[in-house]
């Protein structure tokens, strides 16, 4: 007979953010019928850390199972078997099964040796890594699930995966035995500045919003990066240590990354090297052409997994609807890793200590510039803190733009950091500057501005009123070309506000 309170949650740590995701997961754990939960994300995100902490607050059975990475068959029902044993009957295993079908058999008659009333969740995680060639998991899942799981009000199955693109083809859009079985789905994504600072007040770790902001163009918003950091470390410390001292856990953390998603991880990597020397992304089509890359599915399809990993972000720019898609690359980490960790590499593993490393590598002038590409990047996953500030309404198209005329035509190109295209007949156009002091507009750069409202104008054919606002990490120190020109502005300080409350 299983024990009652065998397999229920241990106590909980404190999760940070999140908050739609916990009030979605409460919902459906408390629900009155059965539910299939598919919770997928980029790796090292903290998909695991929310399941595990929001399920031990509740005082239900929790069978917690995670697949093992490149482990045959006989391993992963060898760790299923190890936690039902664990989870059901305070046994340290039971019997391996020899296949899948066997395994949900055993966990089925687990689940109906417990009281009617109490709500089991069923945590499979890092599922792909359970699907192994010739595994047959999906068709026993399948089975388990539409004759026997989805009678029973009481369970609540949570299907979690790294390999995202897995996750949304088997799982979510999976046209055999599990088609629209998934009740609900969760994207976790990386924390936000809100957020991030949320956990290093919560880990006694308090930094300025610069210093922060500085972490976060390294780190992104990935929560295990973070909990690397250090008390009393300045950022350009934190960053000495992580990626440039001999056993810094981010020195070598790009590879491992990419074989942890992918069976051959080249292609992917190939891909992500050349889109990432691309600063305002590149076309589709014209990156198939220049990196020499099959024209065809296969190209398409793992450009589609990328961005589905949380690699790259693929985007129309604002009036090219008939020039295809651009890829741009979104992942901080993978960003600095190729410009400035892989090139040091081998001085790192001569070197046993490299303290101050860092230092003098961003002293340089390439890492300012560097840098503020990076926070255009930010920049624009925090677009609802700057829509906020700016006084726009959550209906406008956000977008980005850019003209590069032919050389023969002789006319200036002009780049728009940031666009809104609003509904009330007016296009916000934004600048985006990273400075370590405010901002000065000074004669010079009024008139570039003057003349990058005139090219896009000009070019796009808009009716419309165009404003122009600042997004700057100080704000903007008052001047006349300011005053004529700018109608709002953003700061650091709004990036860093909490949208959802």
């Amino acid at each position: 007979m299983a024990n009652k309170k065998a397999g229920t949650g241990d106590i909980s740590e404190k999760i940070i953010g999140r908050l739609k995701e916990q009030e979605l997961l409460q919902d459906l754990v408390k629900s009155k019928k059965s539910e299939f939960i598919a919770v997928y994300g980029r790796r090292r995100v903290g998909k695991t850390y929310l399941i595990k902490n929001f399920m031990g607050s509740f005082p239900y059975v929790f069978f917690h199972v995670t697949g093992v990475q490149k482990g045959p068959i006989k391993a992963q029902l060898k760790e299923f078997a190890k936690q039902i044993g664990k989870t059901f009957y305070q046994s340290p295993s039971i019997i391996p099964q020899k296949s899948w079908d066997d395994a949900f058999e055993d966990l089925t008659k687990a689940i109906n040796e417990l009281p009617k009333e109490q709500t089991v969740i069923l945590f499979f995680d890092e599922f792909p890594w359970m699907a192994t060639p010739r595994s047959k998991i999906l068709i026993a899942l399948e089975l388990y699930w539409n004759r026997y799981w989805v009678f029973d009000k009481r369970i609540k199955l949570i299907i979690c995966g790294s390999a995202t693109s897995w996750i949304i083809n088997n799982i979510i859009n999976n046209k055999g035995g599990l088609h629209n079985r998934v009740t609900r789905t969760i994207q976790l994504q990386p924390f936000s500045l809100h957020e991030t600072e949320s956990y290093l007040k919560e880990h006694k770790i308090h930094l300025k919003h610069r210093q922060i902001l500085d972490l976060y163009t390294v780190l992104g918003g990935v929560p295990l990066y973070w909990s690397f950091v250090r008390k009393g470390r300045s950022s350009h410390q934190c960053i000495d240590e992580l990626c440039f001292q001999r056993n810094g856990p981010l020195v070598n953390e790009f590879e491992r990354l990419f074989e942890s998603l992918f069976d051959d991880p080249k292609p992917y990597t190939e891909l992500i090297r050349f889109i990432a020397k691309h600063r305002y992304g590149i076309g589709q089509a014209e990156l198939i052409k220049l990196a020499k890359l099959p024209n065809g599915g296969s190209t398409i399809d793992r450009l589609h997994q990328l961005e589905e990993a949380g690699f790259i972000t693929s985007l129309v720019p604002y009036g090219h609807k008939d020039k295809g898609v651009y890829c741009v690359m979104d992942d901080e980490y993978s960003l600095f890793y190729l410009r400035w960790i892989e090139p040091n590499l081998k001085t790192i593993a001569k070197k046993e200590i490299n303290e101050g490393f860092w230092l003098s590598l961003s002293s340089q002038s390439s890492w300012k510039t560097w840098a503020g590409y990076a926070f255009e990047s930010i920049c624009y996953k925090h677009i609802n803190q700057i829509r906020r500030a700016l006084h726009v309404n959550p209906g406008a198209h956000v977008g980005t733009w850019r003209y590069s005329p032919r050389v023969k035509d002789g006319q200036e190109g002009a780049q728009i950091d940031l666009l809104f295209d609003r509904q009330d007949g007016v296009i916000t156009l934004c600048e985006i500057k990273c400075s370590d002091n405010q901002f000065a507009i000074d004669k010079s750069y009024y008139q570039e501005l003057v003349r990058k409202m005139e090219v896009f104008r000009k070019q796009t054919r808009t009716k419309k009123q165009l404003f122009l606002s600042m997004v700057t990490t100080y704000g903007l120190k008052k001047t006349i070309y300011s005053e004529e020109l700018i109608t709002d502005q953003a700061t650091l300080e709004d990036l860093f506000k909490e949208i959802y409350k």
